[in-house]
């Protein structure tokens, strides 16, 4: 189902699409590519109700967002829900080399690039188009686009599974070598509630990327045991994490689960599978107004941030001829 949004200043208009199957919905904007609402059941829960049932359960929004347009462009910086790139995360000194050129893009992030740069795909209104059980998103990214270069023709669909898992899957192509890195940047509350430090966390990852001052990785793939890096076995997520995380079966060709996050008080239980090498976790502790710190976490699937300044790291080289693909399945459940 479609639906009027809003529009923006100048006139153009926003949608709004609901997805609904097996007890789960999900509302999509065409600005930003944006996860407006996941509403999932509690462990005692009635699928498709807000309201209390006769067994006590409650349906409930697991993701932060804003009832209207609005509260998206006056805040834009905690990146809610949107579908972020030509490059998820951070470039250092906001330039990179490719082919023996040095691209220059747009600093937003004191001396570095961060999502694309000011005007990046979350700031953008997307084409839609339905398919089955979703939608499908769709743009034209100029050659220049935020510096970045090649002109790039790229797709995000969402759909519900039979089972009400949300999968993201992304394709792209380039008339010229480019770099691409594209993520959704929801941020996850399992309780519904407005607390999201009772939520533990289990991440397959051995490894992380260490980061400077100006969180941008310093090249090294750091050992996770004994550190506060350590989420091989399930705790709390706790505060003071914005960091990307190795996974161990590094980059695959159909999505693996590589975490999981649980709310023990609801019951409700995270899954998250995907395609991509690195997952970056970040506990929203400069969220800003009006959500406190740490009201939500990001799970972030991408490879890892400025890669293309280290050429060590798996490559984010998009050229002619070649299909992006990536794919992230969020999965809904219960436990205890």
């Amino acid at each position: 189902m479609s639906e009027l949004f809003g529009a923006l200043s100048d006139g153009r208009p926003v949608h709004r699409w609901t997805l609904e199957r097996a007890g789960v919905r999900v509302r999509v904007l065409t600005y930003g590519g944006i996860v407006q609402s996941v509403e999932v059941p509690d462990r005692w829960g009635s699928p498709r109700s807000s309201e209390v049932e006769s067994g006590g359960g409650r349906a409930a929004d697991v993701v932060l967002g804003f009832a209207g347009l609005d509260g998206y462009l006056a805040h834009p910086e905690p990146f809610l829900g949107a579908l972020v790139g030509r490059y998820a995360n951070r470039i250092a000194g906001a330039h990179f080399p490719l082919d023996d050129l040095t691209y220059a893009l747009a600093p937003n992030d004191g001396r570095n690039c961060l999502h694309g740069g000011e005007h990046g795909f979350d700031k953008r209104v997307w084409d839609a188009e339905p398919v089955g059980h979703g939608v499908r998103l769709s743009r034209v990214s100029p050659h220049g686009e935020g510096g970045f270069p090649g002109r790039l023709k790229l797709s995000a669909t969402y759909t519900l599974d039979a089972s009400g898992a949300l999968r993201i899957t992304y394709e792209a192509v380039t008339d010229a070598p480019t770099v691409l890195n594209l993520t959704n940047h929801s941020y996850f509350d399992l309780s519904g509630s407005g607390d999201a430090g009772g939520q533990e966390l289990r991440l397959a990852a051995s490894r992380y990327t260490p980061v400077d001052a100006e969180l941008i990785p310093t090249g090294v793939l750091e050992d996770v045991t004994g550190s506060r890096f350590d989420f091989r076995t399930a705790r709390k997520v706790g505060a003071g994490y914005d960091h990307n995380f190795v996974l161990d079966k590094g980059l695959t060709e159909a999505p693996e689960v590589v975490a999981e996050l649980h709310d023990a008080a609801s019951g409700r239980l995270l899954t998250v599978a995907t395609t991509e090498p690195g997952l970056q976790l970040y506990t929203g502790d400069h969220l800003g107004a009006p959500f406190a710190p740490g009201r939500g976490v990001a799970l972030e699937t991408q490879h890892f941030p400025d890669s293309p300044n280290h050429p060590h790291f798996p490559t984010t080289q998009l050229r002619p001829g070649r299909v992006f693909r990536s794919e992230t399945v969020y999965g809904f459940g219960v436990r205890g």
